[in-house]
């Protein structure tokens, strides 16, 4: 497991803990994480020092981060797999369509890497 996917890991699961807990423990080694991962989703530095003012705000920071990371995969998931049944089936065009409407909505970076590299491995 990558060092990233360790930390993605580690803010879904705080996330998690923290909903359900209804508070966050704010430690310094919990804003180092938030600003690591935080920043590796596209959450912007101002945006992620205001949340890490309060406890409360940094909760809301980790749900947004964790779900970024969780719509983020599953969307460019799904849209991998139809590309490359469309692809398959000999529908370069439509897998490319898919490949390009991730890219328009998708701002997490790794992902908008992994669909602008299966884009280019369609050609055209």
């Amino acid at each position: 497991m990558s060092l990233e996917s360790r930390d993605w890991h580690q803010v879904q699961e705080l996330a998690r803990s923290a909903q359900k807990a209804g508070t966050l423990e704010l430690s310094d080694d919990v804003r180092d994480l938030l600003r690591r991962v935080a920043m590796e989703v596209a959450v912007s530095e101002g945006e992620t020092e205001r949340a890490l003012r309060s406890s409360e705000s940094a909760m809301d920071l980790a749900v947004e981060v964790s779900r970024r990371i969780r719509e983020g995969s599953r969307r460019l998931s799904r849209a991998m797999v139809d590309a490359n049944r469309l692809h398959a089936g000999g529908d370069l065009l439509g897998a490319r369509k898919l490949l390009e409407e991730i890219l328009a909505q998708e701002v997490v970076p790794l992902y908008r890497e992994i669909a602008r590299n299966e884009l280019d491995e369609l050609g055209l």
